[in-house]
C-alpha cells in the first residue's frame, strides 16, 4: 500500500459534483490493504464497543442497527487510517481547505436482513462544531446495492434551513442511560419534506457500491433512506468526519448528537475555537 497518495486523482468533474450537489461518489479509491485493516478493527471494535455504543434498532427476530464513535482513540486500525490513508487528502480536496482537522469516525453495522430504515436528516445541525467546510467519507466494507445504501438529496446542503431533526436518541431499544433526547424543534428553522412520497421529484441518488468505493458527502445534505436489507446480506459501513477551514467548535443548547462538548473542554477547547488537539488533530 501506498500510505497518503491517492489511488485515483479526484478530478475537477469531482469537485464540481460535491459542491454543486454536496455529494460525490469515488470509485476504487482505497486499497484492499485499508478495507482489510479497517475489517480487522471493526472485528476488535464490535468485541469492545466505546461507552458511547448504542442498539438503534433490534427487531424480533434479533437483527440490529449498531452504531458507535469516536474509537480510533482505542482502536490502532482506525488510527493508521485517519493519520496514513489518503482519506484527508480526498476531504481537502473537495473541500478546497487549506487544512484539514479530522474530527471522529462512526461505524455502523446492520444484521443480514436488517429492516431500519435511517430517518432523513443533516448531520453538521447535530454537531459540537459548525461550519460549512465539512465531510463525511463513507465506506462500505463489504458490497451494498444502491437500494440499499445511504441516499442523498443533491443540492439540499446549500439551503441555510435547519430542519426539524429526528431525535435519535428514542433509537434506544436498550434503554441505555445518557442518550440524548433533545427536542430540535427549538432550533429547527424548517421541515423535512416528504422525501420518500416522491424520491424522483427530490432527485434522491445512491449508488452500487464495493469496498474501496467511498462516497464524500457535505454535513449539511439531507440524507438517510433506505437501508433494508435482504435475509443473505449484512451492512458494515466505516465512517470519517473531516473539518475544513471555516469549522468552528460550537455548543448548542440542544440536540447535539453525539455530544463531545465536555471531552473538548477537557482538550482545552471551547465554543468559538478552532479545531486543534489531539482530540480533533490536524492532518493536513
Amino acid at each position: 500500500m501506498t500510505l497518503g497518495r491517492l489511488r485515483h486523482p479526484v478530478s475537477p468533474e469531482d469537485i464540481d459534483a460535491f459542491r454543486r450537489d454536496g455529494v460525490v461518489v469515488l470509485r476504487d479509491q482505497f486499497d484492499p490493504e485499508w478495507i482489510e485493516l479497517l475489517a480487522r478493527g471493526l472485528a476488535a471494535h464490535l468485541d469492545a464497543p466505546t461507552p458511547r455504543a448504542r442498539i438503534w434498532d433490534r427487531d424480533a427476530e434479533g437483527r440490529t442497527m449498531f452504531w458507535d464513535s469516536m474509537a480510533w482513540h482505542e482502536r490502532p486500525e482506525y488510527q493508521r487510517f485517519v493519520f496514513e490513508s489518503p482519506a484527508a487528502e480526498i476531504a481537502a480536496t473537495l473541500l478546497g481547505s487549506s487544512r484539514v482537522n479530522f474530527f471522529f469516525d462512526a461505524v455502523f453495522v446492520r444484521s443480514p436482513g436488517s429492516q431500519f430504515e435511517t430517518p432523513w436528516h443533516q448531520d453538521e445541525p447535530y454537531w459540537s462544531v459548525s461550519g460549512h467546510d465539512t465531510c463525511t467519507i463513507w465506506m462500505p466494507l463489504v458490497p451494498v446495492a444502491a437500494k440499499n445504501a445511504l441516499a442523498f438529496v443533491p443540492g439540499s446542503h446549500l439551503t441555510n434551513a435547519v430542519f426539524d431533526q429526528p431525535d435519535f436518541g428514542v433509537l434506544n431499544p436498550d434503554d441505555k442511560a445518557d442518550i440524548d433526547r433533545s427536542d430540535f424543534s427549538a432550533i429547527a428553522t424548517d421541515d423535512i419534506p416528504n422525501i420518500d412520497s416522491d424520491r424522483a421529484a427530490h432527485g434522491v441518488v445512491s449508488w452500487d457500491m464495493n469496498p474501496g468505493d467511498c462516497v464524500v458527502f457535505n454535513s449539511r445534505i439531507l440524507h438517510g433512506g433506505s437501508g433494508l436489507l435482504p435475509d443473505d446480506a449484512g451492512l458494515s459501513v466505516f465512517t470519517s468526519k473531516w473539518l475544513g477551514d471555516d469549522v468552528r467548535i460550537a455548543f448548542r443548547d440542544v440536540g447535539m448528537d453525539p455530544d463531545f462538548s465536555d471531552m473538548m473542554r477537557d482538550h482545552g477547547l471551547d465554543h468559538g475555537d478552532l479545531p486543534g488537539s489531539d482530540l480533533l488533530p490536524q492532518i493536513l
